[in-house]
C-alpha cells in the first residue's frame, strides 16, 4: 500500500497523476508536460502542469528518468494508482468463453496447465506462470489396454474423475490375459489408494508371498504403476511461458533489467517462493518491483492467484511477470478469472 493518501492529493494532482501513470502504462514512455498540455482533459499550461509533477515527485510518486525526459511512475506511485484509482476491466462474454473453452480441452491436467501458461501470457503479453497442485491422485479405475506386441497404455481415472494415460513399453509380449488379470487387481485391490499407497502395498504383497499375480501380470502391474508414482518428482514446481513477450521494444532500452528478470524466471523455485505468498490471498495479488526482494534489481511486477479445487482448497497459484508498465486493470481480472476456471476444471 502506498504511504501516500489519495485523499492528500488535490483534485488536479490526481487527474494529473492518473494520466501520467495511464500515459506510462499504454506505451511504457515517460510522459511530459507538453504532451499532458495538449492533451485536452487539463486545463492548465505547461508550466502549471510542471508544478504539479514537480510535487507528485516530491512525494515520490513519480520520477524523472532522464532531464526533460517527463515523468514516470514510481513503484510507490503504481501502488497508490492500482490500490486507489485504477478502474478494472471484467473479462468480456468472449472473453470468458474463450478462456473456458482453451482450458477445457481434452487431455492430461499437464495439458491443461500448460495451456494455462500460455494463455495467461497471451492475455498479459508478458510471461504466464502457473504452479502445479501438490496433490496426488487417488485410484477409481486403472486399465491397460494393447497398442502394439511390446506396448500397452495404462489408463487412470481419478476420484475427482481426472484422466490420464500413459504409454508403457514392455520387454516380452504380453498376452491378453495378462492384461485383463492386471487390470482387474488393480482395481479390486487397490482402488481408493493413493499411486505411492498402491505401490507400496503391491510390493508388500509380493514381498510377502501373497499375491494373487503370476510373474508376467506383476510385473506389468510394477511398470503401469510405476510410470504414474515417478510423475510427482518428475513434474516441475512451476511452468512458464512467453518468456519471449518480455523482449519487447522497450527491452532494448533497458537489456540489464530483462536481463536479471529472465534470470530470476530461470530460477523457478525463487519465483515459486514468491508465488507462495498468494496461496493464502483471498483475491488476486499484486507485488510491484521493489516491494519483492526477489524483483529489486529488474523491477518487475507479479499478478497472482490463487486456485483452487471443488472443495474450496487451495491446490496451487497461477500468475503472470512482466514489466511494472503491465497493463493492470485488464490483467488483473482475467488472471483472477482464470484461476476460477482452471479451480472448476481441476474439480
Amino acid at each position: 500500500m502506498s504511504n501516500v493518501p489519495l485523499n492528500e492529493l488535490t483534485e488536479r494532482a490526481r487527474a494529473i497523476f492518473q494520466l501520467v501513470v495511464e500515459g506510462y502504462l499504454a506505451d511504457g514512455q515517460p510522459v511530459g508536460s507538453k504532451m499532458l498540455a495538449t492533451d485536452g482533459r487539463v486545463n492548465l499550461s505547461p508550466a502549471s502542469i510542471r508544478s504539479v509533477l514537480a510535487d507528485l515527485e516530491g512525494l515520490g510518486l513519480l520520477a524523472a528518468p532522464h532531464t526533460s525526459a517527463g515523468r514516470m511512475p514510481t513503484d510507490t506511485g503504481l501502488r497508490l494508482f492500482v490500490d486507489g484509482m485504477m478502474q478494472v476491466a471484467e473479462p468480456s462474454k468472449e472473453e470468458r468463453t474463450a478462456i473456458e473453452q482453451r482450458l477445457g480441452e481434452p487431455g492430461p491436467i499437464e495439458q491443461a496447465l500448460e495451456a494455462t501458461s500460455s494463455l495467461l501470457s497471451d492475455i498479459s503479453g508478458a510471461a504466464g506462470m502457473v504452479m502445479v497442485p501438490q496433490r496426488e491422485v487417488r485410484l477409481r479405475q486403472f486399465s491397460i489396454v494393447p497398442l502394439s506386441a511390446q506396448q500397452v497404455l495404462a489408463v487412470l481415472v481419478g476420484l475427482d474423475g481426472q484422466v490420464e494415460n500413459r504409454v508403457v513399453d514392455l520387454s516380452t509380449p504380453a498376452d491378453p490375459s495378462v492384461l485383463e488379470q492386471a487390470s482387474n487387481f488393480i482395481n479390486s485391490r487397490l482402488s481408493g489408494k493413493t499411486l505411492a499407497e498402491a505401490a507400496g502395498e503391491l510390493r508388500r504383497e509380493i514381498a510377502s508371498g501373497h499375491s494373487a499375480l503370476d510373474n508376467a501380470s506383476s510385473d506389468l502391474v510394477q511398470r503401469g504403476l510405476a510410470v504414474w508414482t515417478k510423475d510427482p518428482a518428475q513434474r516441475p514446481v512451476l511452468i512458464v511461458r512467453g518468456q519471449a513477450n518480455l523482449l519487447d521494444d522497450g527491452a532494448i532500452q533497458d537489456l540489464e533489467r530483462v536481463r536479471s528478470l529472465l534470470d530470476d524466471l530461470e530460477s523457478k523455485q525463487s519465483v515459486a517462493e514468491l508465488l507462495e505468498d498468494a496461496r493464502e490471498a483471498e483475491s488476486t495479488r499484486i507485488f510491484i518491483g521493489s516491494e519483492n526482494r526477489l524483483f529489486s534489481l529488474s523491477g518487475s511486477s507479479v499478478i497472482a492467484s490463487p486456485y483452487r479445487d471443488s472443495e474450496g482448497k487451495v491446490v496451487g497459484v497461477l500468475g503472470v511477470i512482466g514489466p511494472t508498465r503491465l497493463n493492470y486493470a485488464r490483467v488483473v481480472p482475467m488472471v483472477d478469472f482464470t484461476a476460477r476456471s482452471l479451480g472448476k476444471l481441476i474439480g
